[in-house]
């Protein structure tokens, strides 16, 4: 049922603001949230634009991560950047696509209003992003664990942005339990919530939150990789090297004062770099239990340089 519904999100959902892709024209789509930070830093230092002056850049925001498969589908799109376990099932369903670089990892993880053990949740409504979300494996991972059924909580969950499922958690209303990721996660800690289970003790290992995925028209063309892969590499040493002023830049796109947002973007556990962790422990999950329908090799799944 769970692989229906991802199939019709996928068809049904469309995108706005985006053009169609011409040469000399790169488009890129982010998202909403601290894991993005390295592409905010990007876009406002114009890093990119210095490294491809021939080429047009263009910005999107999308608001998840059915829009930007629907936008790569459709040819609208060169880059977006979403989670491990969603990317795994629009490549199953045949999305030209692949991943090509890392983002972040971040603290996610299960909130509650009672601190209790995992194994012990009460039944309850549980929001997340969206069926096949990273949010939603991770779960799935968990009750296979601990209930021997990866699809334990599927009739239990309820379809929310982290913004809207962190309301329906406060109010007490609508939500039991919200599966989520920074700054979110942070917010509803400091209001009191627990952690009942983290991202990580799901997995039983470090993953990748975030990765960039892009068609091999992209990939192919090195002028654009190149560019892209150099100004990543000079944000990623921007954020290192110059926490104040990073610290100064962001300030206006996240809307925390000054002190919160260094907290939450150099004392927490979010890891911005390349590295792309977890992706055979997703693809045996998820094939195990019937999320996809096929298992995938490296070459399949990442574009390789020679």
């Amino acid at each position: 049922m769970i692989k229906k519904i991802i199939l019709l999100l996928i068809v049904v959902l469309s995108v706005t603001g985006c053009q169609k892709k011409d040469d000399k024209v790169l488009i890129i789509a982010e998202q909403y949230g601290l894991a993005y930070a390295p592409l905010q830093v990007m876009k406002l230092n114009k890093t990119l634009e210095e490294g491809l002056v021939d080429y047009e850049i263009k910005w999107v925001k999308l608001p998840n991560t059915t829009a930007i498969r629907e936008a790569i589908t459709a040819g609208q799109l060169d880059i977006g950047f979403l989670g491990i376990p969603p990317f795994i099932i629009g490549y199953d369903k045949g999305i030209p696509w692949k991943m090509f670089t890392g983002l972040s990892q971040a603290p996610l993880g299960l909130m509650g209003r009672e601190d209790l053990k995992f194994e012990n949740i009460k039944e309850g409504r549980i929001a997340l992003p969206q069926p096949g979300s990273i949010q939603h494996i991770l779960l799935a991972m968990a009750a296979e664990r601990y209930f021997s059924d990866a699809k334990y909580f599927d009739d239990s969950l309820v379809t929310l942005s982290h913004p809207d499922g962190m309301q329906a958690l406060l109010k007490g209303r609508e939500v039991d339990y919200h599966f989520t990721s920074p700054p979110y996660i942070f917010e509803e800690k400091t209001q009191g919530f627990h952690e009942i289970i983290s991202g990580q003790a799901c997995m039983e290992a470090p993953f990748t939150f975030i990765v960039g995925v892009s068609t091999e028209d992209f990939f192919n063309d090195k002028k654009a990789y190149d560019g892209f892969m150099t100004a990543l590499d000079a944000s990623l040493q921007f954020m290192a090297n110059q926490p104040e002023e990073t610290l100064e830049l962001l300030m206006g796109v996240y809307d925390y004062d000054l002190k919160t947002l260094e907290t939450y973007l150099y004392d927490s556990e979010i890891i911005f770099d390349k590295d792309i962790l977890g992706v055979y422990k997703f693809v045996d999950f998820m094939y195990r239990n019937d999320y996809i329908d096929a298992l995938y090799e490296k070459d399949a799944l990442i574009w390789q340089n020679d």
